[in-house]
């Protein structure tokens, strides 16, 4: 059998891990927990999603360079979170708002938001995830 690897950490630069910390408890709806240096974990199933702002090592943050995808029950309540938070997406997602919640042309039901810090983040509807099979 071979030895598939797994994802089990996603790292995404702050510049403010204070105000990342609050924002990312408010939209996932957990708080996450502290980690020695200048990180914040939020266990996101079996991947750990972890906040770092680099400024600690005197280094500029980097946001991600395309989509992190986390898959919810209730899509409906982060939905309205995000709303809460002002961060839906106002990009073109295949013709439709990114931020509304749709059903994608590959079937998944799904929002995209941007953080403050201008990571992009994708929503969807656990029952309607594609996977590809």
């Amino acid at each position: 059998m071979a030895d598939v690897p797994k994802i089990f950490r996603i790292i995404l630069q702050v510049p403010d891990l204070e105000r990342a910390t609050h924002f990312y408890s408010a939209l996932l709806g957990v708080p996450g927990r502290r980690i020695r240096g200048a990180r914040h974990y939020f266990d996101c199933g079996a991947v750990i999603l972890a906040l770092l702002d680099p400024s600690a090592d005197d280094k500029q943050p980097k946001s991600a360079p395309d989509c992190t995808y986390f898959s919810v029950r209730d899509l409906d309540a982060v939905h309205a979170r995000a709303e809460e938070l002002s961060c839906l997406s106002q990009n073109d997602v295949h013709g439709a708002p990114g931020g509304a919640i749709k059903k994608r042309p590959w079937g998944e039901r799904s929002f995209y938001v941007i953080d403050p810090f201008g990571n992009e983040l994708c929503f969807v509807e656990a029952d309607t995830i594609f996977t590809g099979k």
